[in-house]
């Protein structure tokens, strides 16, 4: 059985209070005009459900260079509000007064000074490192006077951040959007001495596209390097008449709301910390959840892979979850045949989770799958296609 302290594990679902920093950089005499767009948006912020408060600061080295940083009860709340369309709107402004911004996202776990108690108490007994669903049985204490709990435990990296894109391409065009997405020519792996990407792998469904990404290193100085290289601009203006959302590349306010709304972020990741294999398959899968489900069936999944990575008989070595709003994607890396135990790759084995992902899925109009024929059908549904799955030269 892979120990905790072995596995890898990021996630959005321990419950625990988010930090979320913003670095901005300012144009030159913006400034007047940047405190009047924050007064509004800290306006519209603060009625959010989950926000606690936010800082607004400013370097004392450079006074074009601004810090906000927010605090929310919980990665979810924050994400829910991040990735909807209120929030694009609300930071349109932003646009015209900032030359630059960088937003980090961190759970909060522990807590030091007067207000907080001793650090030392911050692990309790029993905690597990990587364990991303909190127990019962292993409780942080809470320090933060009804603000949300911290992080149980540290976890385990491996140095890559992983995110998608995601979008849909105009019914009867799949074909030629497939075609495509399989032959362009790779980019250049190497960003700089720190930063490098690792693997793309693409996939479809229907008419939606998956692009999902594993960067070492910077993953916006990563996406950043990628869009720049004339292979992938090549392609981007060759799929551009086939999207169902219109874009224009050559203005920076109309791609950077696409990129905004395409975004798919990893709100989980769990690996069995044995590092990449040759043998592994990889599949994904789509579930496109009812209307204000995609959380919950992202977490539901989420509780499905962190059992199944440490069950030695499990095919299953990591998965990654990725969602928006009601679109939920799985990524699994997989040994042997993907359908060998399809209730387990589909995410509903043991008792009752076939019932529950029927009742949080906006496809399962056919009712729960029960039998193992029934299971493997509803599995085949969900596949997406992968149309083209790269790794870095150095890391083949």
């Amino acid at each position: 059985m892979t120990t905790l302290s072995e596995r890898i594990s990021q996630s959005a679902f321990d419950d625990s209070r988010l930090r979320v920093v913003l670095l901005l950089d300012l144009y030159d005499g913006a400034q007047n005009q940047f405190l009047e767009v924050y007064e509004d948006l800290h306006k519209q912020v603060s009625s959010v459900p989950g926000h606690i408060r936010d800082e607004l600061c400013q370097s004392i080295e450079n006074p074009s260079q601004w810090l906000i940083t927010s605090e929310w009860e919980s990665a979810p709340r924050f994400l829910a509000w991040v990735n909807s369309e209120e929030h694009v709107a609300s930071v349109q402004p932003l646009h015209g007064c900032v030359r630059d911004t960088r937003s980090l996202r961190f759970s909060v776990l522990r807590e030091t000074g007067q207000d907080h108690g001793p650090a030392a108490a911050a692990f309790p007994p029993g905690a597990s490192a990587g364990r991303a669903f909190p127990s019962a049985s292993a409780e942080a204490p809470d320090r933060s006077r009804g603000r949300g709990r911290l992080q149980v435990a540290p976890r385990r990296g491996d140095g890559v951040v992983r995110h998608a894109l995601t979008f849909t391409v105009k019914p009867g065009s799949e074909a030629v959007v497939a075609e495509l997405l399989s032959g362009y020519a790779s980019p250049q792996a190497r960003v700089d001495e720190h930063t490098r990407l690792r693997r793309t792998s693409l996939f479809m469904h229907g008419n939606r596209v998956v692009r999902a990404v594993e960067v070492e290193g910077d993953l916006l100085a990563a996406l950043r390097h990628v869009a720049l290289q004339p292979e992938v601009r090549a392609l981007e203006e060759a799929i551009n008449p086939y999207l169902e959302q219109d874009r224009d590349l050559s203005d920076p306010g109309s791609a950077r709301t696409f990129f905004t709304r395409a975004a798919l972020p990893a709100v989980h990741h769990v690996a069995a910390g044995g590092g990449a294999s040759r043998e592994l398959g990889r599949h994904a899968l789509f579930y496109p959840a009812k209307k204000g489900c995609g959380m919950e069936l992202a977490r539901l999944l989420a509780a499905q892979d962190e059992a199944a990575v440490d069950d030695a008989g499990s095919p299953i070595e990591a998965s990654t979850v990725f969602q928006r709003d009601d679109i939920v994607v799985r990524l699994l890396d997989l040994r042997g045949p993907h359908d060998a135990r399809p209730a387990l790759t589909l995410g509903v084995e043991g008792g009752h989770k076939a019932a529950v992902l029927a009742r949080l899925l906006d496809s399962a109009k056919d009712g729960v799958p029960t039998t193992h024929q029934e299971i493997s059908r509803f599995l085949e549904r969900s596949e997406m296609r992968l149309i083209t799955d790269r790794r870095s030269p150095d890391r083949a």
